[in-house]
């Protein structure tokens, strides 16, 4: 099979090796996708890390296929965009992972889409991270049952406030085991009529928190694999990441076992990645870069493809290979068709997983990493043998894996060769990459949520933590202050307004108008709800950009009349009696009948 840069879906055949039963009828595979979030290379013992122990990833490996060599993206959302869809990030929409630049196109065809339409039962259970307003939500994705959240962080592991296809609720337990829990659900559910399963989990993203059971094994536990520069890291976070991991292999071992427990192995697909290099410095395999880079280290992940009586135990693909196969990859095994008819990045790599001497021909792999405080966007690209750095500068990954020596100079050829196709694809990206002026939409479903993250403080109001992801507004003081959020309303009518709010005994009082347009509707919080920030006597190690949480109570505002327009609906307080209005996690709108 020859591999271009670009290839059209309508270009793209399928071969397949589903096997047929006395009737004729295809018996289509399930397919089980797990995605762990800032797990690198070299958090699992199956690339050499004795650190700690991952024998039910491991097992995958060894019962199936391992990529040597397999890419993603610097961070989480554009990693999942590329998943989603077998196209690079920059042409879905994706520009960040918040303030709704997380968000996939909605002309965009998912996996979801895709396996959905061939009859399959889909499902997602964990962090979403590509929209959280329908129609980006999972559940207009193609997605038929989804648990989960949809923001990039997420504030507490324990007990947390989740979302059940749009509907929050109040989470039992560890959110991992959690996720699992309902993935298994779902699996036993659909176990009869073939399923996708998609199980995103947000571990070992921070807050680093983790049970005790995990913890207390590396909480003095001398550790022997050191990052390249050991001095950076800090131990504390490393060793709850290392028991985070350990307890996403204990989650992974269940999930495996309900596949055997209900005679599901032989006819699933399992599928393990991560999104993007480790969150903290720890030992990477010597690799340069981490979270956030686009060097080895910080999008080289693991990939672990079983598929028993198909793909050989053992298989090893020394093929370079990234997100972007996933999709063509899995519709191929799968034997099913593709429906989008927009032109895909990625490859079908089932001839490297199911034939002894695939006729393959490598092909580029790019890179893309969005500009941040006034530095300009990057771009790397990696072949079969060499990586082309965002510098300019050149590395033989075979020969020297850590990036340690540059040799552009003695190989211009390659040199120009590489940067060449990073200047081609710089080219085809450029309109993709502006600054995102999306609204948020409204009235695609009953009920539409609009987060803290998505709105925009003015005056004196902060937002509980520098990343909005999972933040609320506090400190308004002034009837000057105000919130606002950009948004479209697709459907035009009456809807119904709620807030999330805190408020301590003596700022009870506060008024406060919600406008849209021409449209006000005031109202007043008489009832004072003042609960403590949880989250902290969980962490394990300072937490960074995730905000701590509160229980919000839920106030009905009242009605008010949107027109099919764009524009900002803004929350401003005309009276404020006392040192401060309220603090703010959401506002609901949901349609009248």
């Amino acid at each position: 099979m020859k591999a271009t840069t670009l290839i059209t879906l309508a270009t793209l055949a399928f071969s397949s090796s589903i096997p047929l039963p006395a009737h004729g009828k295809p018996t289509h595979p399930n397919v089980l996708v797990i995605l762990t979030d800032d797990q690198g290379w070299g958090d699992l013992s199956l690339n050499g890390n004795t650190n700690l122990q991952t024998p039910n990833i491991d097992s995958l490996a060894h019962e199936g296929a391992m990529f040597d060599r397999f890419y993603v993206c610097a961070v989480c959302a554009p990693t999942r965009a590329e998943f989603l869809t077998g196209r690079y990030y920059p042409r879905t929409g994706v520009r960040g992972v918040s303030t709704g630049e997380e968000r996939l196109n909605i002309d965009e065809t998912t996996i979801a889409d895709t396996f959905k339409a061939a009859g399959y039962t889909t499902g997602a259970f964990g962090k979403w991270h590509n929209g959280s307003q329908h129609p980006y939500h999972p559940n207009a994705r193609g997605f038929q049952e989804y648990v989960g959240f949809t923001s990039g962080h997420w504030g507490h592991y324990f007990d947390p406030v989740l979302e059940h296809n749009g509907e929050l609720f109040n989470a039992e337990g560890y959110i991992t085991d959690y996720f699992t829990t309902r993935a298994i659900d779902f699996i036993k559910e659909n176990k009869d009529q073939p399923f996708f399963c998609y199980v995103p989990y947000c571990t070992p993203h921070s807050p680093m928190q983790v049970p005790d059971e995990f913890f207390d094994k590396f909480s003095e536990r001398p550790l022997e694999m050191r990052n390249r520069e050991p001095e950076r890291e800090q131990e504390a976070h490393l060793r709850a990441a290392l028991a985070m991991c350990e307890n996403i292999d204990h989650n992974v071992g269940r999930l495996l076992e309900t596949l055997q427990n209900e005679n599901l192995s032989d006819n699933t697909i399992v599928l393990f990645f991560t999104d993007n290099g480790p969150n903290g410095v720890r030992w990477n395999g010597g690799m340069k870069g981490r979270k956030g880079s686009i060097d080895e280290g910080g999008i080289r992940v693991p990939l672990l493809v079983r598929w028993p009586g198909h793909i050989k135990p053992g298989t090893d693909v020394k093929h370079i290979a990234g997100a972007i196969d996933l999709l063509p990859t899995l519709a191929d095994l799968a034997g099913i068709p593709m429906i989008s008819q927009k032109p895909l990045d990625g490859l079908s790599l089932k001839p490297l997983l199911l034939e002894k001497d695939p006729d393959w021909q490598s092909r580029p792999i790019l890179s893309y990493r969005g500009g941040k405080k006034g530095a300009g966007p990057q771009f790397s690209v990696r072949n079969q043998k060499y990586r082309l750095d965002p510098t300019g500068a050149l590395f033989d990954i075979n020969a020297d894996p850590g990036q340690y020596k540059d040799i552009a100079a003695d190989h211009p050829d390659v040199t120009a060769k590489l940067t060449k196709i990073a200047n081609k694809f710089k080219k085809e990206i450029a309109a993709d990459i502006t600054e995102d002026d999306r609204p948020y939409s409204v009235g695609h479903s009953e009920t539409t949520p609009l987060p803290a993250r998505d709105g925009i403080n003015h005056g004196g109001i902060e937002r509980s933590n520098r990343a909005p992801n999972d933040s609320f507004f506090t400190n308004w003081t002034s009837t000057d202050d105000k919130i606002t959020w950009n948004i479209e309303v697709a459907e035009p009518g009456d809807y119904e307004a709620t807030i999330y709010y805190t408020c301590a005994d003596e700022n009870t009082g506060a008024e406060i108008n919600l406008t849209f347009q021409n449209e006000t509707l005031p109202f007043t919080i008489t009832e004072a709800h003042d609960p403590p920030l949880r989250g902290e006597e969980s962490d394990r190690s300072d937490r960074g950009s995730e905000s701590f949480v509160k229980d919000w109570k839920v106030h009905p505002v009242g009605t008010i009349h949107l027109n099919k327009t764009q524009g900002d609906i803004t929350l401003q307080a005309t009276k404020i009696p006392g040192e401060a209005a309220i603090d703010i996690r959401y506002l609901m709108l949901k349609k009248v009948d």
